[in-house]
């Protein structure tokens, strides 16, 4: 099963979704703990009948869901579509209150000029195990952490900032949370792949990336 691009997703019209790496998300505010928790058994009974799982967090005040097609290596597909519809239907009869704009997904990009040598230790240190590693980038199953991806640089002698968070956010709140870190003393540095991701600078210049899903080939 092929995933879906990002016009594709785009088209499916979820009102209650965002499209974040490397899933569908939703948030449901919760009236109280126990509604939360007879959303979730609703969620997990339809779930094993389409025998496709998504991932679900019960927390105070909230459900938060990520679908993908694990099987199709973590891409979202027709079935992620379908199964969010769903869903999306269990939350209105169960009277919650969709938060799509509150969704975020944070990732950490390392600049290096080897990654294939690197990762391994990164995987190691931060799941416990050497081999998680999908397409070039750490990324833990659990969800433990934040997923960790290389950016090829050229080797270099100078000291310089190698590190940088990548922050996903739904597309409608990304210039609001831009022009909340300027207002806070920051700058944006670069725009020209907007709305793709914008990069921007703490007063000491240490960088940082906004990002959606838009403008990108795939979803």
């Amino acid at each position: 099963m092929s995933g879906l691009t990002t016009q594709e997703i785009i088209d499916a019209g979820l009102a209650d979704w965002r499209k974040l790496p490397p899933a569908l998300h939703a948030r449901f505010r919760i009236p109280s703990f126990p509604a939360g928790a007879a959303f979730v058994a609703a969620v997990a009974e339809a779930a094993e009948a389409a025998n496709h799982h998504p991932d679900l967090t019960l927390a105070y005040g909230r459900v938060d869901v990520a679908v993908c097609t694990h099987s199709a290596g973590h891409v979202v597909t027709q079935q992620d579509v379908d199964l969010a519809r769903q869903i999306s239907d269990l939350a209105r009869q169960h009277g919650l209150e969709p938060r799509p704009t509150d969704v975020a997904v944070l990732e950490l990009g390392l600049d290096t000029a080897d990654n294939a040598r690197i990762a391994p230790f990164w995987a190691a240190l931060l799941t416990g195990d050497a081999g998680n590693i999908a397409g070039g980038e750490v990324f833990d199953a659990g969800g433990r952490v934040p997923t960790v991806w290389f950016q090829d640089t050229d080797e270099h002698d100078t000291p310089r900032q190698r590190w940088h968070p990548d922050l996903w956010l739904a597309p409608e709140v990304a210039e609001e949370r831009i022009a909340a870190a300027i207002a806070a003393g920051g700058t944006l540095v670069d725009d020209s792949y907007a709305p793709s991701f914008w990069v921007l600078a703490d007063p000491d210049g240490n960088k940082a990336c906004i990002c959606t899903f838009l403008d990108r080939d795939e979803g």
